[in-house]
């Protein structure tokens, strides 16, 4: 009877919902008399899936005057991205790229005695489908082999999105290796990137999801045997599974009731044979344009989409822009994996970048510690702009070569400055807001100094490379820089939404890690950096008293980083260090008073002395002091001592089954919350999003490429670069990072550092955790690394700070 119901076809309209369903149960178009209205609403509480991503995707789509249009040589903008976690497509976006559609796809897979969650129950492998011959991504289409543990069946999934359209499509190639295995299909819509507005439908061979102005259609060629949609938790078709073993009732709406709402297909059943299957989720404004979206890329079929996706044949796509980075052989050289996670992470920056906003570049295309984070409201989770992460990703872009996407970026950041056209502002304009969507509409507000100074930076190196002509340089300095620059220089009164305050720089309300107010050496450096770079593009443009005022300033508060910023008499003495460091950040101009700073992400810390970090070694890059500075050499010994208690300890040591040697991590400073609980083993907020004194921030990979960099610098300036140093700092530094990518190359913004409670990860040291991954951030200082390497001085110093600060 079970492969009788198994047999009925897609096509039919009246589809049986199981064994024991009666026809008058049988599922019809929605909005009729006949149909059979799920009950249980609005379901359980939705949360958000696994932040740990082991691959994302989107199609590749060019320019047009430095906007994304539908009449560029990529013809129509496909707007659908999608991300990959624990062998099953993630959160999957529509619209701008921070418009979450959907948490999570996968199978269910019932056979005797079993009922198995595909994330959960399987042994997953992922690896690219286009790949050069040495092994290297050429487009982020991805094939993923879930096996059962005890080898009953396989799942075989190529995933990708339609470039000619509103889809994403993946192919399943399904193998049942024993008699009586049942694929069940099931989707969980989050539409309008929530979980709780939702509605369901099954009409025709279609099943949809809708929330307000957004729909998404479900097309596949594959027999479905019965489906259903219903309530999270209540009346879905997995809870049916999970709690009967069988679909007991086949629903066909959800009704007028919102709600977490799931879709789940069953396909036919298997007996020691395989089948192959093709689906496709079209999304669009309405029903019909939903329908039409998934029905073109279905007709389009699996090789053609693909080919296309790739930039295969006379296709334009993902090969096509690699092909465009000229510095991609060089890099390659240089990487010790023959250049794959290069090619990666070349693919993963640009990814992260909107198409309704052109050069709208996001730290992540994830939610950390997502499948703990309620999805009741919209949420943009990492999917957002920072002008610090921001710049340091079109900075890698510009190491590889590419010219048009930092310039486009750039030009985007207008969008995202405060002036007096700010609703709400009041005071000093001129800096960049801390983090907002890719529309600009603000989300937090905090005063950044370093994020004022990087666009400043960026724009000067622009100019530098000649991406900028002097006319735009002077335009651009007029209309975005000089106003940064003042704020940089003289502060001012700012008031907007909560912030009040009267700045006056080097303070800054926050630094580089957004939770501490005071004197940074890292937010410093740029502040200087920022000032200077400033100068030279005030004289360009003729203006000698803002170059003159600007280098004032900057000689000023260079003259103070020592005397407001290094403690000579720091907790961290006898075998911990001589007392004599920079500090994290310190609240006033004493750094020798152990004065407290605030709570933060559960942590107290009551002595600001024993809070060290890197931050200072950014100091060294941009020029503000030489790598053999005193006071710089004085501080490193601290923040490398691997004797302190692990709450204070900043540096850890990683060793990787089957590769020889040691390879170091930084963690962004001792006594940081920002992480798992050391306790419970549970995620950051887990519980209620309440911040627990146990939380532990663990090593952020790109710290590994900031130490490389200074080392580098070290080396030139003692004047002992040489192929045997270049060759130790590719062989620690560079394979340290790529021993630190997981599987599908995605580089992770931290990696389990081995302390505290491990029971509900099982993480191996130096796997990513589930915070936010891929990290742009991660992918562009590997970037930034090879290249410095292989031009032998570091990317991203300045040297005219460097030559200011030697006159």
């Amino acid at each position: 009877m079970r492969i009788l119901c198994s047999s009925f076809l897609l096509g039919s309209l009246a589809l049986l919902t199981g064994c024991d369903s009666s026809p008058k149960e049988a599922s019809t178009p929605n909005k009729t008399a006949s149909a059979l209205v799920a009950p249980g609403a609005p379901g359980d509480n939705p949360v958000w899936a696994f932040s740990g991503k082991t691959g994302i995707g989107t199609s590749y789509e060019a320019y047009r005057d430095g906007h994304y249009h539908d009449d560029a040589s990529t013809g129509t903008v496909s707007k659908v991205w999608f991300s990959l976690a624990e062998g099953i497509i993630t959160e999957t976006m529509y619209g701008m790229i921070h418009e979450a559609q959907i948490k999570d796809i996968q199978f269910f897979i019932q056979g005797e005695g079993f009922l198995h969650e595909e994330s959960k129950d399987t042994i997953s492998h992922i690896e690219y489908l286009h790949t050069d011959a040495e092994g290297r991504p050429l487009s982020l289409a991805y094939k993923i082999i879930n096996r059962d543990k005890q080898n009953r069946y396989e799942i075989e999934k190529h995933v990708f999105t339609d470039p000619d359209g509103q889809s994403l499509m993946f192919r399943v190639i399904f193998r049942a290796n024993e008699e009586h295995i049942t694929p069940w299909l099931h989707i969980t819509p989050q539409v309008a990137n929530t979980g709780i507005n939702d509605k369901a439908w099954q009409e025709n061979s279609t099943w949809y999801a809708q929330e307000g102005n957004t729909t998404l259609a479900v097309k596949t060629d594959a027999p479905v045997a019965s489906s259903t949609v219903g309530f999270m938790g209540q009346s879905d078709g997995v809870t049916q599974l999970q709690q009967q073993g069988k679909l007991h009732r086949a629903y066909t709406t959800t009704g007028d009731k919102p709600g977490h709402v799931g879709i789940t297909l069953q396909l036919p059943m298997l007996n020691n044979e395989s089948a192959d299957w093709q689906f496709v989720i079209g999304f669009g404004d309405s029903p019909a344009s939903s329908s039409q979206q998934a029905d073109a890329t279905l007709k389009r079929g699996y090789e053609e989409v693909l080919g296309h996706y790739n930039g295969e044949g006379q296709h334009i796509g993902w090969q096509d822009y690699l092909e465009s980075l000229p510095q991609l052989p060089a890099l390659s050289a240089i990487a010790t994996d023959q250049g794959k996670l290069l090619y990666a992470s070349a693919l993963v920056l640009k990814a992260q970048e909107d198409k309704t906003h052109a050069g709208a570049l996001i730290a992540s295309l994830s939610n950390p510690w997502g499948d703990t984070v309620p999805a009741t409201t919209a949420r943009t989770g990492y999917k957002a702009v920072w002008p610090r992460d921001f710049y340091q990703v079109a900075m890698a872009m510009l190491a590889l070569g590419d010219r048009e996407t930092p310039k486009v970026a750039f030009e985007y950041l207008q969008k995202v400055q405060v002036t007096e056209n700010t609703p709400g502002f009041s005071g000093a304009p001129g800096w960049f807001l801390q983090k907002t969507r890719v529309d600009g509409e603000l989300e937090w507000v905090a005063i950044q100094m370093d994020q004022t100074a990087m666009p400043i930076m960026l724009g000067w190196r622009l100019w530098q490379e000649d991406v900028l002509t002097d006319e735009e340089a002077v335009h651009w300095f007029n209309h975005m820089l000089k106003p940064a620059a003042d704020f940089l220089a003289d502060g001012g009164k700012v008031k907007l939404d909560w912030v009040d305050i009267d700045l006056k720089p080097p303070f800054t309300q926050q630094e580089r890690w957004e939770e501490q107010q005071g004197y940074s050496p890292s937010s410093t450096a740029a502040i200087i950096a920022g000032l200077i770079t400033a100068a030279d593009l005030a004289k360009l443009a003729g203006n000698e008293e803002r170059a003159a005022h600007y280098l004032q300033v900057a000689d000023r508060i260079s003259g103070e980083i020592e005397s407001t910023m290094f403690t000579t008499q720091g907790s961290l003495t006898g075998e911990y260090g001589d007392g004599r460091y920079y500090l994290r950040i310190t609240e006033n101009t004493n750094p020798n008073d152990r004065a407290s700073l605030a709570t933060r992400n559960g942590r107290d810390m009551t002595d600001e002395s024993l809070v060290i970090d890197g931050g200072f070694l950014e100091l060294v890059r941009y020029g503000v002091r030489p790598a053999n500075d005193a006071y710089i050499l004085e501080a490193l010994p601290e923040l490398d001592n691997q004797s302190l208690s692990d709450d204070l300890r900043v540096k850890y040591e990683f060793s990787f089954p089957g590769v020889d040697g040691s390879f170091p991590g930084w963690r962004r400073y001792g006594i940081d919350g920002y992480g798992e609980d050391i306790k419970t083993g549970l995620g950051y907020g887990a519980v209620n999003e309440v911040m627990s004194p146990g939380q532990r921030g663990r090593v952020w990979p790109f710290f590994t490429g900031e130490r490389a960099h200074y080392e580098l610098a070290h080396a030139r300036a003692t004047e002992a670069l040489n192929e045997k140093t270049l060759g130790n700092l590719r062989s620690t530094y560079v394979k340290g990072l790529e021993l630190f990518a997981n599987e599908g190359l995605m580089l992770p913004e931290q990696v389990w550092d081995g302390v505290g409670n491990n029971e509900v990860r099982h993480y191996a040291p130096g796997q990513g955790t589930n915070s936010a991954t891929p990290l742009a951030w991660t992918h562009a200082e590997y970037v930034k690394l090879l290249r410095s390497l292989h031009d032998k001085t570091v990317w991203d110093h300045y040297p005219l700070v460097e030559q200011h600060f030697q006159q």
